[in-house]
């Protein structure tokens, strides 16, 4: 689409890690941001946010719920293109149901439906997971490439013993929902598909994603797996791109190299000697 179009977009869970850069990247390239948070009024969640250059003129914040049906047609109606990020990360939950799957599977459908209510939107860009496309019990190995055709199958995973099992379970019920729906009713989706998100964060929080590189510098023993990673602001300016590039479509997968976590302790040590990075 050209320049002077589309530039009145919606970005959902707009103060999380990954929303953040994308509506910073968004205020540079000019657009006008719709973002939406759970409670425009604290002051602690959305102070990065208000701080950003060209917010005073072209950020407005609405609160919307993913359990809410209808929350999010106010932000949504008269834009061009939606962003839909809001989704928890959380591996470890009491109530896998109401704190990971409602709100994953249900909120895609809610936004998406507000979607479906306003003709001025022209795109949505989902914002998905790796999760979604590793486990299905097809068989890796060396020679395998997994792709953006792979997609993570519900009853594989809830026989496996995967310690991220119900997030894993949430992210792929949620891209198959969002697929079907915009599928039924004439959506165009892109869906934008990252491993493990690093990099610097504009919120005053750890998120999920980073945690893993907090637990080296508090000096824990590394994990021995190995694990995809992408920086998050190359993550934000695909969600960009594929709301701007009109031949964009389907799914993108995006790990920039798969490292073990070794690896990470190793440049960690390089980079801050004196930190104590566990070697074990």
């Amino acid at each position: 689409m050209s320049n002077e179009e589309g530039k009145l977009v919606c970005v959902t869970g707009g103060s999380g890690y990954i929303a953040s850069w994308i509506v910073k990247f968004l205020l540079e390239n000019g657009y006008t941001v719709r973002a939406t948070v759970r409670d425009p009024g604290n002051h602690y969640k959305v102070e990065h946010l208000v701080k950003l250059d060209g917010a005073k003129e072209r950020l407005q914040l609405f609160k919307a719920d993913l359990l809410e049906e209808g929350s999010f047609d106010s932000a949504i109606e008269g834009c061009n293109g939606v962003f839909h990020i809001a989704s928890p990360v959380r591996m470890f939950v009491e109530d896998p149901q109401a704190e990971l799957i409602d709100p994953a599977v249900k909120g895609t459908l809610n936004v998406l439906k507000s979607c479906a209510k306003s003709p001025s939107v022209k795109r949505v860009v989902l914002t998905s997971s790796t999760s979604a496309v590793l486990f299905n019990g097809r068989p890796k190995s060396p020679e395998v490439v997994v792709d953006e055709t792979w997609f993570s199958d519900p009853d594989f995973l809830r026989e496996s013993k995967l310690y991220h099992l119900w997030y894993t379970i949430s992210k792929t019920l949620a891209e198959d929902t969002a697929w079907k729906f915009a599928n039924e009713n004439r959506i165009d989706l892109v869906v934008i598909v990252p491993g493990l998100v690093a990099g610097p964060p504009l919120q005053p929080e750890v998120n999920f994603s980073l945690e893993p590189i907090l637990n080296l510098i508090n000096g824990l023993p590394f994990p021995n797996s190995s694990i995809g990673w992408v920086d998050v602001k190359d993550v934000a300016k695909a969600h960009i791109q594929a709301y701007e590039i009109a031949s964009a479509s389907g799914r993108y997968c995006m790990v920039e190299r798969v490292v073990h976590c070794s690896e990470i302790a190793r440049i960690l040590h390089d980079l801050y000697p004196t930190l104590q990075i566990s070697n074990k």
